[in-house]
């Protein structure tokens, strides 16, 4: 099931979330992102999500974009932050400098070669870090995509992939089949 399959499964009670899908979808060239980064930062959402109906349309719809590094990369990104954004969200409610200066302790060398341009891994990095709610790690994301002279356009838009994606997810598992 590619995208345009998907959204005709999307539940009326969810019409907007099927209007956002078609315009992200059909509106990359405005993203500020290329395809590659466009696709890989979705892929790795879905990855997050654990949504095999979402990886599937992602991949279909993804084409010759994705190669086998950018998967690998995407997967990277959503089982690193999953580790990374639970941690640093718990330190930071926490709110105890005495944990905040500890080291993490925690392997994380798939962030120094991740197969992708590190602009890309910080893009795919910041929509989970967005998907698993941790303020640090956005925090962290984002300084690092401005310091690449990334536009905020693009920045935005990982956001609205992480955002659009969650709630179709939502919605399509509210579908009886």
């Amino acid at each position: 099931m590619n995208i345009e399959q998907l959204k005709q499964t999307i539940p009326d009670f969810a019409k907007d979330i099927r209007l956002n899908v078609s315009h992200l979808f059909g509106n990359i060239a405005q993203s500020g992102l290329t395809e590659v980064q466009f696709y890989g930062i979705s892929l790795a959402v879905a990855f997050s999500l654990k949504d095999s109906v979402i990886i599937q349309a992602i991949t279909l719809e993804g084409g010759e974009h994705l190669s086998p590094e950018l998967v690998q990369s995407a997967k990277v990104a959503a089982t690193l932050m999953a580790m990374n954004n639970i941690y640093y969200r718990a330190i930071h409610l926490a709110e105890s400098q005495d944990l905040a200066t500890l080291p993490a302790n925690l392997r994380m060398n798939g962030l120094l070669n991740p197969g992708v341009p590190k602009v890309d891994f910080e893009l795919f990095a910041l929509a989970v870090s967005a998907i698993n709610g941790c303020g640090m790690c956005i925090h962290s994301h984002v300084k690092q995509l401005l310091a690449h002279d990334v536009n905020k356009v693009a920045i935005q838009t990982a956001l609205r992939v992480a955002a659009t994606l969650n709630a179709l997810s939502l919605a399509i598992s509210q579908v009886i089949r």
